[in-house]
């Protein structure tokens, strides 16, 4: 799966390329309402604190980071020692060396290990994006469906607008 939207729809698109432009957008404003309505259904039937993907990540970390063992320099500081692969984790300022906690905003295997032994709750450590409440209010809105093109309002001033062809052309390659 592609994480560009662009690409996504243009797979997804491909025959309605050749629709008039409204045809087009309204395909468009079709499919996000689609995805929208579904990811809010699956978002609502959620029942942990994490976004199902978030809670298979912590709990796949969680299971790597049984088999290391961690030297303490602080309360917060530690070396996680995982035979030829050795880390260093700060709980307070959220950071790991292997840079998988900073930049998922889950704790990493290392950061796990770490967080046990602190005895601290690995969820106080998740970012509010990958909690499920947040995934809930992002898809809570409506797509709303358009009315059909013969029933649309224009403003005469939006109405009177001509809309030329642009002079600039690209260049392919």
């Amino acid at each position: 799966m592609t994480t560009n939207i662009s690409k996504c729809i243009n797979v997804i698109l491909v025959k309605e390329h050749e629709l008039p432009i409204i045809a087009l957008a309204e395909e468009m404003r079709s499919l996000v309402q689609r995805w929208h309505y579904e990811r809010r259904m699956e978002a609502e039937k959620c029942k942990t604190r994490l976004t199902p993907s978030a809670e298979t990540l912590l709990s796949e970390q969680y299971q790597l980071s049984m088999r290391m063992r961690l030297d303490p320099a602080s309360d917060t500081v530690y070396t996680i020692l995982d035979g030829d692969k050795n880390g260093v984790v700060d709980l307070q300022a959220r950071t790991c060396s292997c840079r998988r906690f900073q930049l998922e905003q889950l704790p990493c295997a290392l950061a796990m290990i770490a967080i046990r032994h602190s005895k601290k709750d690995v969820y106080d450590f998740c970012s509010e994006y990958n909690n499920s409440s947040t995934w809930k209010v992002t898809y809570a809105g409506v797509v709303y469906p358009l009315p059909h093109q013969g029933d649309w309002v224009f403003p005469n001033e939006v109405r009177d607008i001509k809309v030329l062809p642009s002079d600039i052309r690209s260049v392919s390659g």
